[in-house]
């Protein structure tokens, strides 16, 4: 059963609203990165994947210089998409207030992208650290633990959740520190 380290990017330059809609990491985010990095070392891994979001790649440049690997950029664990129609500015609002439901109230669209976190997932055929996102993060624990908030944990940056997946089903293995997260 291939074993997923899932961890979250660590501390962002800028949040939702700002005016970079990819921000890369503050230097408490490059402490997280490395923190993160010697404790992966000792895993077993055999690939590092990433968002392509700068904030998540910055974080797994740490892993991957010690494995002596470059990461597989993944659209599958990025950011959870902003539906049409949504500005970047009004973006933070949307996400606020989906944050406090369940998948099941969600449009086709989000569904689909929530589908497809954990279709990739479970096709890892290998120990995995993937530098993921909040949401995403969310979206594995639930699919493992049967929960349909779209917020059933806060990770903390940099935090790693543990996974396993067997075929399409996930399991809890451990789960990563948690901390509040505010979207400004």
């Amino acid at each position: 059963m291939p074993r997923l380290y899932l961890i979250r990017h660590g501390e962002p330059l800028g949040n939702w609203g700002q005016d970079d809609p990819d921000p890369g990491l503050t230097d408490l985010g490059r402490d997280q990165a490395e923190s993160a990095g010697e404790r992966l070392a000792k895993a077993p891994l055999k690939l590092v994947v990433s968002s392509p979001l700068r904030r998540a790649r910055e974080t797994a440049i740490p892993l991957a210089r010690a494995m002596n690997v470059e990461p597989t950029i993944a659209q599958a664990v990025a950011e959870i998409p902003t539906p049409r129609g949504i500005s970047f500015e009004k973006r933070a609002d949307w996400l606020r207030h989906l944050m406090t439901g369940e998948w099941g109230a969600a449009d086709a669209a989000l569904q689909s992208w929530r589908s497809g976190v954990v279709t990739y997932l479970t096709s890892l055929e290998h120990d995995t650290a993937v530098f993921s996102h909040f949401i995403a993060i969310n979206v594995a624990l639930g699919a493992a633990i049967g929960d349909d908030r779209v917020v059933c944990f806060k990770p903390a940056h940099a935090s790693i959740t543990v996974l396993e997946t067997k075929g399409p089903s996930i399991t809890l293995v451990e789960l990563g520190e948690t901390a509040e997260t505010t979207i400004k």
